[in-house]
């Protein structure tokens, strides 16, 4: 699906929200499987001219967080939100409406449960 000049289409960010213990449960055979379903989607988005980027994320155990309170900042080991799914990876994507964006969440794999927030990026035009 690639935009004409005269189309109007709009940036999306799909966060993915998963349980990261899934992994743990299953073991790598689950993560490698995952990552090449991933990877197969990628490259049917790439192909259709809609994929700006996206990227997985390592584990939540990795991130460090920086919360700003009065002017002072903290650090945190850990993520922002301490809760049982946790931001695993996003795509950016350009498609004509929410419907479209909306179609392509859909097909977003996760090796259990798992959401997919939908955001539009801010146009600067």
């Amino acid at each position: 699906m690639v935009a004409r000049q005269w189309e109007k289409t709009m940036q999306y960010a799909l966060l993915l929200y998963e349980n990261e213990a899934v992994y743990a449960e299953d073991g790598a055979t689950s993560l490698e499987a995952i990552i090449a379903a991933h990877g197969a989607l990628a490259a049917e988005l790439a192909e259709q001219g809609v994929l700006r980027g996206g990227q997985g994320l390592k584990s939540s155990d990795t991130a460090t967080t920086l919360r700003k309170a009065r002017g002072v900042d903290t650090l945190h080991d850990g993520p922002y939100a301490e809760a049982r799914e946790q931001l695993g990876g996003f795509y950016v994507i350009e498609v004509p409406d929410l419907d479209a964006a909306l179609a392509i969440a859909r097909r977003i794999p996760f090796a259990g449960d798992g959401a997919v927030e939908v955001r539009p990026i801010i146009d600067e035009d």
